[in-house]
Parts: C-alpha cells; sequence; structure tokens
C-alpha cells in the first residue's frame, strides 16, 4: 500500500491548517462530484415512474416511448407533461422528476413562453433560458462537468509528458539535454491558437464528437508540457547531485529506478506547486477557445459558448451574468486551493537552517 513520506505528511497537514485553501478544495470536490451524478439532479427524463403498479427508472436507461405509459406517440416521453397528467387523473401513477426537469440541450417550446426567458421560479427555468429555450442553469451544471473533467484529463496528460521528458533531461544530461532544450525553445515558439484552428477548419462535421474533443485535448496537450518540464529538469539536476543518487547507483539500480524510485518522490513538491494552476489554466483556455467557436462542438454545453450567445444576446442579462459567476467561483477556489499548496510545501517558509 502506498505511504505517503513523513515529509509528504507533514505538509498535507500544513495544508489542513490553511483553512481557506482546505475548505475550497472540499468545496471543489464536492461540486464535481454532484456533478457526476448531475442527471439525478438537473434533467428532463423523471428518476422514477410508477405506472400501473410497475416502477420505471427512465434516468440511465434506455428511451422509454410515450406509449409505454399509455400516450399516442412513440418518441421518447415527454415526463413533464406525464406528471402533470397523471396529478390530473388522480390514478395512484406519478412521476418524480428531478429537481431541476431540464435537461442541457432541450429547447423548451411551451406555448406562452418567449425566449430568452427571465430568471422565474413558476417556469421552472431558475437561472432563465438563452435564445432557443434551453436552460442556463442545466447548461451551467454539465459545462462545470465537462470543463473540469477536461481539466484534470489535461493536467494529468500533460504532467505525464513533462515528468517523462524533464525528469530524462535533467538525469542524463549532457547532449541529450542540449538537443532536448533547443527542441522545447523551438516548440514553444509555435503558436498554438493556429493549430487549434487549422484542425478545427479541416475536421469534418460528420467526425464523431469524442473524436474532435480528444483531437482539441491532444492538441492543448502537446503544447503545454513544455514549461512543466524545465521545472522538473531543473529539480531533478538538483537532486542528481545528492549523496543518496551516488549509493543507489553503487548499489546498481537503473537509471528509470533512481529517477521514479528515489528522485521524483523528492522533487514532489515542484509537481503539486503547480497542479492547481494548471488547472486553472485548462478551464480559461477551453472557456476561450469555446467562446471563439474553436473548442468543443456544439451543442455540448459550454461557458465559453454561453458566454458568446449571452454578448450577442445584450437584452438576456442573466446568461452573462450567471456564467461569469459561475466562472470565477471556479477559478477563485482553484487559486485559493493552489495558494494554499504552495505555502504548505515552500521549504523556505517552514525550514529552520542550522
Amino acid at each position: 500500500m502506498f505511504r505517503p513520506s513523513p515529509l509528504t505528511q507533514k505538509r498535507l497537514r500544513r495544508f489542513r491548517s490553511i483553512k481557506r485553501g482546505w475548505w475550497s478544495f472540499i468545496f471543489l470536490v464536492f461540486l464535481y462530484v454532484l456533478s457526476l451524478a448531475a442527471e439525478l439532479l438537473v434533467h428532463h427524463r423523471a428518476l422514477v415512474v410508477k405506472y400501473e403498479g410497475q416502477l420505471h427508472f427512465p434516468t440511465y436507461g434506455a428511451i422509454i416511448p410515450g406509449t409505454e405509459f399509455g400516450e399516442k406517440y412513440a418518441y421518447e416521453t415527454d415526463y413533464r407533461a406525464l406528471r402533470d397528467r397523471f396529478r390530473t387523473e388522480a390514478s395512484g401513477n406519478w412521476v418524480l422528476m428531478p429537481p431541476v426537469p431540464y435537461g442541457p440541450l432541450e429547447n423548451d417550446l411551451r406555448d406562452g413562453l418567449v425566449h430568452p426567458l427571465a430568471p422565474s421560479w413558476a417556469t421552472g427555468h431558475w437561472l432563465g433560458t438563452d435564445p432557443t429555450g434551453r436552460d442556463v442553469l442545466a447548461r451551467l451544471f454539465y459545462g462545470f462537468r465537462i470543463v473540469m473533467t477536461f481539466a484534470l484529463v489535461f493536467t494529468v496528460a500533460v504532467y505525464v509528458l513533462a515528468t517523462a521528458i524533464g525528469c530524462a533531461m535533467g538525469y542524463f544530461g549532457g547532449g541529450f539535454d542540449l538537443i532536448g532544450q533547443r527542441v522545447i525553445e523551438i516548440w514553444q515558439n509555435i503558436p498554438f491558437l493556429y493549430i487549434v484552428i487549422i484542425a478545427v477548419t479541416l475536421v469534418p462535421a460528420d467526425v464523431a464528437m469524442s473524436v474532435r474533443v480528444g483531437l482539441l485535448l491532444l492538441i492543448l496537450v502537446a503544447f503545454s508540457w513544455a514549461g512543466d518540464s524545465a521545472f522538473l529538469r531543473t529539480a531533478t539536476l538538483k537532486e542528481k547531485s545528492r549523496d543518496y543518487v551516488a549509493a543507489v547507483r553503487l548499489l546498481g539500480a537503473s537509471p528509470a529506478r533512481i529517477i521514479f524510485r528515489h528522485i521524483l518522490p523528492n522533487t514532489v513538491a515542484t509537481l503539486v506547486t503547480f497542479l492547481p494552476f494548471t488547472v486553472a489554466g485548462a478551464i480559461n483556455s477551453l472557456t476561450a477557445l469555446d467562446f471563439l467557436n474553436f473548442g468543443l462542438p456544439r451543442p455540448m454545453p459550454s461557458w465559453g459558448e454561453m458566454l458568446e450567445i449571452g454578448l450577442g444576446a445584450t437584452h438576456a442579462w442573466w446568461i452573462v451574468t450567471f456564467t461569469f459567476l459561475a466562472i470565477t467561483v471556479v477559478l477563485l477556489l482553484v487559486t485559493f486551493v493552489g495558494e494554499a499548496i504552495r505555502e504548505a510545501f515552500d521549504p523556505r517558509r517552514f525550514t529552520t537552517y542550522q
């Protein structure tokens, strides 16, 4: 079982003692866990339907046609209308809907509603709708799940690539290090925004959405690892000169074992300190690309797309306002976590030299 070193445990206790960062971390994790179960909280499908003595659970299952519940249509059941019908009939059948009974891709085209609709408790659109009738709260909630998942996958991929290349450059040195630095300098001068624009333009519209998202992630990772690899190279160069590395070399340890078993754990402060800011950078990059229409494929819920729509519909102040607040809150939480980690892992603050 993995057991952190006493020094790492001490740093973690320091992090927990910094209340602003610790509670920001707890709240951020809580929000992300809630977003993973978004279909149970914000969705157009019912949680439970009781019809003629049988229970149905449509949320994560296949599409249930309206004919299954006595409706005259064969497409997916309109569960809000079904709920109203059961209440009118008073036949013992009932429908349990999520707290927000609207999906992120659903257009609410009921008679009498003019979109964009201002926030209204009566209609169930607590944060209003956009010009096409999609619920703002639903798109914010699902957009949070997408952007956080994207940022976490991006961070893991960047750190794996930066760690492998940076540690190898720092450990082997010589010509490998020299060539690696020159390649990184050239690579960092390539404008990644142009690459994104070209890639998005060349990919056919009929390509699967998962492939388009994967391509965007690949491009962002490819142009984001170089900066972190430089820090890890420097940390590896410092650790390589220490006595414990010379000792394990004399014992016959392989370079891979020395790097990943001995050097890398001692550079954890460098890795962890930059991690929250990498997450924040991924959120900013994805939101900016979505705003420019070079990010996630439409109609995926996206904060950047919501900002673009809100700025286009200037009279619908609620779209920009609530989207901006959501982005601000999430970035503030990530920043507070990052500041707390940096303070907890700062050797100049918690080291006494004698």
